[in-house]
């Protein structure tokens, strides 16, 4: 459990000491590749860390294409919380995209966490504001910028998912078919000679 432990004592400052009253907190499972930890329709209970192993957030349109949200690697966390926090049924699946060691944090977590230690109340509400600035980034990034630059931005956010997913997900995450995709990298290429 070292990425929660150093997530919680270096991001939050939670007390190095405290670190295993922190840890009955949570639950850790093992997950496969291409488990589910969230389907469609389904009522997502927690929030996930990715202890070890890389997980996607995407939904589906009706003719079936996959749109990915979102890749959470080690150290990230991922969760529908308009269906966590406000009780919907889901319109996004959570799967593993490697084998994955992931934590289950209950919708209680910070709450608990920030009863226990106040401090982390607000840094933990800096780093949700950090998400949504992120998530409005990438609607306005999907509505304006070219796929060069979609994808210029995906690599500064996802350095090393490159070489960890095939590259129809990158593309399904650049909202770009893997032909397009191609073609971008073939010119960054070009463009650097």
């Amino acid at each position: 459990m070292e990425n929660i432990e150093n997530y919680l004592a270096e991001i939050l400052n939670v007390p190095r000491e405290e670190l295993q009253l922190c840890s009955s907190q949570y639950q850790s499972l093992t997950i496969a590749k291409n488990e589910f930890l969230l389907r469609e329709g389904e009522v997502c209970q927690n929030t996930f860390f990715v202890e070890k192993g890389l997980l996607r957030m995407y939904s589906t349109d009706k003719n079936g294409k996959e749109h990915i949200i979102q890749f959470a690697p080690e150290s990230w966390m991922i969760s529908d919380r308009s269906s966590l926090f406000f009780d919907e049924k889901s319109k996004y699946f959570i799967e593993a995209v490697e084998d994955s060691e992931v934590l289950l944090l209950s919708k209680a977590f910070f709450s608990d966490l920030a009863a226990r230690f106040p401090h982390t109340a607000m840094k933990n509400d800096q780093l949700l504001q950090k998400h949504i600035r992120n998530l409005q980034n990438r609607v306005h990034s999907l509505l304006a910028d070219t796929a060069e630059e979609r994808y210029l931005t995906f690599i500064k956010m996802y350095p090393d998912i490159m070489k960890r997913v095939p590259q129809w997900m990158v593309a399904s995450y650049l909202g770009i078919t893997p032909e397009s995709l191609s073609r971008v990298r073939k010119e960054l290429v070009r463009k650097k000679n």
